[in-house]
């Protein structure tokens, strides 16, 4: 039986090259900062994927990369930084972000609401761009930090992050883009893009997981997460390194520079050939025009089905798909990303994505087209809404 993983914007695969440096470098277990031959070889080992990361984001030598677990905790390092400076006095209590943004970003906003910062939520027009002059006019004398992600998880939207960070610059203000979607699929140049900081994890492009990275520009402000000893990357993240765990992210990033042709040319093909064959079942629709979205997704709704129904038949196929946000999957609440494209609740809660990567193949696309046209007309049948339920409340791409 086939199975076919189209889950890619949730997390990868790893890439076998990968998993060889991984595998290989948990021996060279040393500690950096000991003298001991052990230790020269470990940070050998570090120094040669730091030069590999720097180049592959095009970071400069008086740039930082903190290496963390995940976007997540970079994330949190680069909002609570302001929060710090809050705290502390400063008069700068103010933070831009969108509706289009992860929990990772939503949450740590959310507590600094809590301790008394004040949050300005951006929304998105029906193509899921982030609405730049909102942006613009959010902007105060109290403004600290603008945090807008590159690409959402869920619609595939790609935001103008050059043009946000030159606004950013021009008033004065911090600017963070959570990268995790835009390693492989997009190009990433940190110093073209214009902006103080970019979070990013390993697992998003076919690395290992409990790995990431946030670039921090540098002289802009930076307040440590998580604090202990001060000879681990200068005393900006405490703890050992993830040796095996930095060297695989670098060849992961390496390999995913490579590869951005071959996902610019071939994937996108596939995803067109997928999306317009959806498109010919009848009552369906997938959101965000094809330039301004991700090569590999296809955001769709099939009128009248549960995105979570979808999922459970396609499932039955071991056929992998996510509907909303896939790290809290579990909750049964409408995508407030697909909301914010002018959806209606019922709608938006049925939207099913189909994220490919590079060892996505046109008989696996076939295979799941053939399972989600049976799936479609079964479940319509015994739908309760789909008689009843109006049609989509945005206009047909």
């Amino acid at each position: 039986m086939n199975e076919v993983y189209l889950d890619n914007n949730s997390t990868t695969q790893m890439d076998s090259r990968v998993e060889e440096v991984y595998i290989e470098n948990i021996k060279k277990f040393g500690n950096i900062n000991v003298i001991y031959d052990k230790g020269i070889e470990t940070r050998a080992l570090l120094n040669d994927a730091y030069d590999k990361l720097y180049d592959g984001i095009n970071a400069s030598d008086d740039d930082d990369i903190i290496i963390t677990s995940s976007t997540t905790e970079g994330n949190n390092i680069v909002i609570k930084t302001f929060l710090d400076k809050f705290l502390n006095g400063s008069e700068k209590n103010h933070i831009i972000s969108t509706v289009a943004e992860h929990a990772s970003i939503k949450s740590p906003l959310k507590y600094c609401k809590s301790m008394g910062m004040d949050v300005t939520y951006v929304g998105t027009d029906s193509n899921g761009l982030v609405k730049i002059d909102e942006i613009r006019e959010a902007i105060t004398d109290k403004t600290a930090l603008i945090t807008v992600l590159m690409a959402s998880n869920e619609t595939g939207a790609i935001q103008d992050i050059k043009e946000i960070a030159k606004i950013a610059k021009e008033n004065g203000v911090y600017f963070h883009s959570d990268g995790a979607q835009a390693i492989g699929k997009l190009e990433v140049d940190v110093q073209d893009l214009g902006v103080d900081y970019f979070s990013w994890s390993a697992h998003k492009f076919h690395g290992p997981k409990g790995i990431g990275g946030l670039f921090v520009k540098g002289g802009v402000p930076y307040t440590p997460l998580i604090h202990g000893s001060k000879n681990i990357m200068g005393g900006k993240r405490a703890g050992s390194l993830y040796n095996n765990g930095v060297a695989a992210m670098a060849i992961a990033l390496e390999i995913a520079n490579i590869n951005l042709p071959l996902i610019t040319k071939t994937v996108q093909d596939l995803r067109d050939y997928l999306e317009d064959e959806l498109l010919k079942i009848p009552d369906t629709k997938s959101y965000v025009p094809r330039e301004n979205r991700l090569k590999n997704l296809v955001a769709i709704s099939f009128r009248g089905i549960e995105g979570e129904a979808m999922l459970w038949d396609m499932n039955t196929h071991k056929i992998y798909l996510s509907t909303g946000s896939s790290c809290s999957s579990e909750d049964l609440e409408s995508s407030a990303v697909v909301e914010a494209l002018g959806e209606k609740v019922e709608i938006a809660n049925a939207t099913v994505m189909f994220a490919l990567s590079k060892y996505t193949t046109k008989d696996d696309i076939d295979f799941v087209l053939e399972k989600v046209k049976s799936t479609v007309i079964r479940l319509r049948e015994i739908s309760m809404t789909y008689a009843k339920q109006e049609a989509f409340s945005v206009h047909l791409h």
